[in-house]
């Protein structure tokens, strides 16, 4: 068991579970919606199961690399194949000047439809679900990103890490739908 609260159990078991009881901490005690819990389930490290479970909305989203739930119904990102076109959600603006290049965030921001700050798991939630097409976070611990990949490559997302790399032992998650990865990637890092 790995766990925002708890630390390490046996780390070097086969299967581990990741645990975030409440991803978006600042959120819930602000009262806004955008928390929830976090779970995934690892074998040899990598992730197979991912959750997100929003109490206040009776909603839970589950991911295993292959497909992905919410509430038992499967649900995938939306098409999107131009990033004039996109809908691009970070947690913190600020946090992106702290970690990564301020101005190259500020130039994928102007290429967008729509920029908003609905983040923390409930941003992974909305890519998830077609309601979104890029959500960002330049600085992440392994409990809130690990459940993140299956449940967006199980919607037929892209999920990696800032620069463009395997997002399972990254400290940020870049996640879009398939068709602007790339180019999101290329103009985060300029």
């Amino acid at each position: 068991i790995i766990g925002e609260e708890f630390g390490n159990y046996n780390e070097f078991a086969e299967y581990k579970w990741v645990l975030d009881p409440i991803d978006g901490t600042k959120s819930f005690i602000c009262g806004a919606l955008s928390f929830g819990t976090l779970i995934a389930l690892l074998k040899d490290d990598k992730p197979i199961l991912g959750a997100i479970h929003q109490p206040v909305l009776k909603q839970l989203l589950i991911g295993d690399n292959k497909k992905t739930e919410l509430n038992g119904v499967a649900t995938q990102c939306r098409e999107c194949s131009r990033i004039s076109k996109a809908v691009l959600l970070t947690t913190d603006h600020l946090n992106i000047g702290k970690y990564q290049n301020q101005k190259n965030f500020e130039s994928l921001i102007r290429n967008v439809n729509l920029y908003r700050n609905w983040g923390d798991c409930y941003g992974y939630y909305l890519l998830a679900t077609g309601y979104a097409d890029i959500m960002i976070d330049p600085i992440m611990s392994s409990w809130d990103s690990l459940p993140l990949i299956p449940i967006i490559n199980g919607a037929g997302g892209i999920i990696t890490d800032y620069q463009g790399n395997d997002p399972v032992s990254s400290s940020s998650i870049v996640a879009t739908a398939k068709g602007i990865h790339t180019e999101v990637i290329n103009l985060l890092n300029g």
